[in-house]
């Protein structure tokens, strides 16, 4: 974490730093107004699109079920949370922390428990009736030695590669059949290159080519070997890893040239407008897709090649930090976060799909339903990239190597770094 407040939190979290000042901390009972002990400041990534979407959605049952306070909006833009990880990093380390914070549900917690930032809230499941709602495979995700430090307001998915029906007709290729294998994808993306699609596989920088390495390790190893990475159970020096990591270098053959200067959302606007066949993205590309009007007939999504059968899960969740801004107004937001109405607000627009076991897949779009079903048929992997899998210090270190690798594109280093980091981060 780098230290300074970034521009863009000058502008996009003015309210947050105003409603810092104003309310103080826990322990001096949240400020000297009725205004400031009404505030709830919120931080999170949600700052435009689908993800802005469904934050309004959230904020609204807020509004109806937590009238005395009042929701103050701290969002700092940036996929994954890249810009707002930094931001609330020099928040907590100056002790002033929001109300809550989003961060991802699992191993990325870890961090902020053994910093004493973050408290236990495994109260709040059972006051919230949430230990009945939400499924104990989520809940075991969440548990660390025997303490729940977050409420989990979604469910992603990571493994999904979405594509453009027109373009993948050039090759003769069925949009709606996923490769069986990595080298089957290969296959495809080489006929697309013959057909005279410049970038076949549309790539932005960052944390993408993290999730595109996980597909590939994920559909090459299988899940347990996979999942095996992040507990120590799978050698990183192993021979299958390497063959893995010179099939992503393969991938990158045929991406664009101007990956490591786009977002994800610039190489999704390559798919939909012909220039790209494929993208590799997780789920709230659903909810863009709506929020752009992209009708359901210019694209198709399956599970990354080699991957079907296995949810590659994330899940953004909110916190109470330690000695945080109005903890009785933050409890009833997270209440808010996990009801049934929070969670349906939220994620028929966000394109995920709510935690809670009793949501009705009929009140959601057509592409969450499918998604609810695997969930819970599907086995269960995590995201190193979005924090299910490993701790921030570890994914910046693979990030870094990940970046390393896009020029050099050494294999050898690249899975030498991937091992250091799991190691010593």
């Amino acid at each position: 974490m780098r230290g300074g407040l970034s521009k863009t939190f000058a502008v996009l979290g003015a309210a947050g730093l105003l409603a810092v000042s104003a309310c103080g901390n826990s322990d001096d009972g949240g400020g000297s107004g009725d205004t400031a002990t009404k505030d709830v400041t919120v931080f999170t990534w949600w700052a435009d699109g689908g993800e802005k979407a469904g934050l309004d959605g959230l904020v609204s049952v807020f509004k109806t079920d937590c009238k005395d306070y009042n929701f103050v909006n701290s969002a700092v833009a940036g996929g994954a949370g890249a810009n707002a990880k930094q931001v609330l990093a020099n928040d907590l380390q100056a002790g002033k922390p929001p109300s809550t914070f989003q961060a991802h549900a699992g191993a990325e917690l870890k961090d902020y428990i053994n910093a004493g930032q973050v408290d236990d809230v495994s109260g709040l499941y059972k006051d919230f009736g949430l230990d009945k709602a939400f499924p104990q495979n989520l809940i075991d995700q969440l548990t660390v030695d025997g303490k729940i430090y977050s409420i989990p307001a979604n469910v992603h998915r990571a493994n999904v590669v979405w594509t453009n029906p027109d373009v993948l007709k050039k090759a003769s290729i069925d949009a709606t059949k996923a490769p069986a294998t990595v080298d089957a994808w290969i296959a495809d993306l080489t006929k697309l290159k013959n057909a005279g699609v410049k970038a076949p596989l549309a790539v932005s920088k960052g944390f993408a080519q993290e999730m595109l390495v996980e597909a590939v390790l994920l559909g090459e190893l299988g899940t347990d070997t996979f999942n095996g990475l992040w507990d120590g159970k799978t050698d990183w020096a192993g021979a299958n890893v390497t063959a893995a990591l010179n099939k992503y270098k393969t991938l990158l053959s045929f991406t664009n040239v101007d990956r490591e200067s786009i977002d994800w959302s610039d190489a999704l606007g390559y798919v939909n407008k012909g220039q790209a066949g494929y993208t590799l993205m997780g789920d709230w590309v659903a909810a863009q897709q709506l929020a752009d009007k992209v009708p359901d007939s210019k694209y198709t999504y399956w599970p990354s090649p080699g991957s079907a059968g296995t949810f590659q899960f994330l899940a953004d969740s909110f916190t109470l930090p330690t000695n945080g801004q109005n903890p009785e107004g933050t409890k009833c937001w997270l209440k808010t976060v996990g009801s049934a109405e929070g969670q349906k607000a939220f994620n028929t627009k966000k394109g995920s799909i709510p935690a809670r076991s009793d949501a009705n897949a009929a009140d959601y779009p057509k592409y969450q339903q499918t998604a609810m079903a695997d969930w819970k048929k599907d086995k269960i992997a995590g995201s190193c990239a979005h924090g299910s899998a490993c701790s921030a210090g570890q994914n910046n270190d693979i990030l870094s190597a990940l970046s390393q690798f896009s020029g050099a594109q050494d294999v050898a280093k690249l899975q030498t770094a991937f091992g250091t980091a799991m190691k010593t981060s």
